[in-house]
């Protein structure tokens, strides 16, 4: 926890609101996002109970599981699920745009849209993730066939929750985290994690400061957990004699909706809070690098869904290339989306500069038509003199960028006693000898410069799948569906 959010986080106690942790929305929001609302039964792992589910606050849909130990019960609810959830993919996509040809010449096209779904919390996450491995390798023919669209939601469910782990993607984005990112509190990360909670402190009821509406949300009955684990009091007072009802009365229709109306008063509480979560987000605009990681979002969805016919289920593990490739890109992807936050953002920012990696201040000294003839080639090298106070922490010689700007790029020559600091700009003025207009800062001019760089570091080489090293088990097999995985239980 940076300096920032800890005095934030005393701010909110202070004031009894919790404070701003940004200034923009350093997220995509689609129009018509698919809230999705999921419950599972207490002791199972993966054994859905209900879903609510829609792209409307006013309009939501309710799938539930009478008896969710009945096998054939579960897979009529991921049929449904699978056609609700498959018709948003297809209608998200908007028009094909064509791009500029790719390196070798291929043409490419991008959705010029694509599906987002959002979820309460992390734990939303891992049941979907859950619910895709379950249901991807389930078989259309033979023995406990399911309906077509079971596997393509299990393929797709993979799809997007891998997706979540790539930092700054937005297609499948939990609310907890995400209104966390924006805001702080005056109680723990912990505590965060209550939907209900959380809101009550970043917009209370009128009349309550944020400590007493998070008193309030810690009522189960009032405020229902946000799911997919449902409360226990719930389950051995209500849930339970509503499904020991439905079994005792042979799938009756009374019955049945007795249960449906009990999951509805659990679920609904959480879906208007989705609902209000999103209006508070869309309330900020939208920062400067936001776009860009949702055209990449964009080019994720269209490469797959255009390929999605042409492969197998994910497999349940990664070869060696391909595990260690991933994880590179996602350490790469978390390098970019920090420095991007950053430069969109100056309460982030401020944090980097409490921590050392930035510093800012006043230039104090330009000299703008400086060069640098120690070469062959003369070359364009100003110098700016910058008075600072922030605590600096990086060396002489660090290469450094200008916040505002950061294709303006500069190192670190000399660091004074007195907190000034030489910098030599190397890049991001144009070719010629002379600066381009109102690029090099001018002296009185207040700046921002940070170690903080979008694609700092390169992509790495990995070898080819058929080039694993013995080390790491060799050339993989190409992998095919058993048995097995289809057989894997759901719980």
């Amino acid at each position: 926890m940076s300096a920032l959010t800890s005095l934030a986080q005393l701010e909110a106690v202070a004031t009894g609101r919790a404070q701003p942790l940004a200034t923009v929305r350093h997220c995509h929001l689609a129009a018509e996002p698919l809230v999705m609302v999921p419950l599972k039964l207490a002791g199972e792992a993966a054994a859905p109970l209900a879903v609510m589910l829609g792209t409307r606050a006013g309009d939501p849909v309710l799938l539930a599981v009478p008896q969710p130990r009945n096998r054939d019960l579960r897979f009529a609810f991921a049929a449904d699920l699978a056609k609700l959830v498959l018709e948003h993919v297809e209608a998200s996509r908007g028009r094909t745009e064509e791009l500029p040809p790719a390196k070798d010449g291929e043409e490419r096209i991008r959705y010029g849209d694509a599906p987002q779904i959002l979820v309460p919390n992390r734990a939303g996450v891992g049941f979907l993730r859950m619910l895709g491995r379950s249901t991807r390798f389930r078989r259309t023919e033979g023995p406990h066939a399911v309906d077509p669209s079971v596997p393509r939601l299990g393929r797709w469910l993979t799809w997007y929750a891998d997706r979540h782990d790539r930092p700054g993607s937005c297609l499948l984005m939990t609310m907890t985290e995400t209104l966390r990112l924006h805001w702080a509190t005056g109680q723990s990360s912990l505590e965060d994690g209550n939907l209900a909670a959380l809101l009550g402190w970043i917009d209370p009821p009128e009349g309550l400061d944020g400590p007493a509406a998070a008193a309030r949300a810690e009522d189960p009955v009032e405020s229902p957990p946000a799911g997919p684990a449902t409360d226990p009091t719930f389950d051995n007072e209500v849930l339970a004699p509503a499904i020991a009802a439905y079994d005792r009365d042979g799938g009756d229709g009374r019955a049945e909706e007795r249960v449906r109306d009990v999951l509805a008063a659990q679920l609904t509480p959480t879906w208007d809070l989705m609902w209000r979560a999103v209006g508070l987000l869309r309330a900020l605009p939208e920062g400067a690098a936001v776009g860009g990681r949702w055209e990449r979002d964009r080019d994720a969805f269209t490469w797959y869904h255009s390929t999605f016919d042409d492969g197998h289920p994910q497999a349940r593990r990664d070869p060696a290339v391909r595990a260690a490739r991933r994880l590179h890109d996602l350490e790469r992807a978390q390098d970019a989306y920090d420095a991007q936050r950053a430069f969109d953002d100056p309460l982030v920012m401020a944090e980097h500069r409490l921590s050392g990696q930035a510093f800012g201040g006043v230039v104090t000294e330009s000299d703008p038509a400086r060069l640098d003839e120690s070469g062959k080639r003369p070359k364009l090298r100003p110098l700016l003199r910058v008075s600072t106070e922030d605590p600096l922490q990086l060396d002489v010689g660090a290469a450094v960028c200008n916040a505002a700007r950061p294709a303006l790029k500069g190192k670190i020559v000399e660091i004074g006693a007195a907190g000034g600091v030489l910098l030599e700009l190397t890049g991001g003025m144009g070719r010629k000898l002379v600066p381009e207009p109102g690029v090099v800062p001018e002296v009185g001019e207040r700046v921002c410069f940070t170690s903080l760089g979008v694609g700092s570091w390169g992509a790495a080489k990995f070898p080819e799948a058929e080039d694993t090293p013995w080390t790491h088990g060799g050339p993989p097999a190409e992998y095919v569906p058993t048995d097995d995985d289809a057989a894997e239980d759901w719980s």
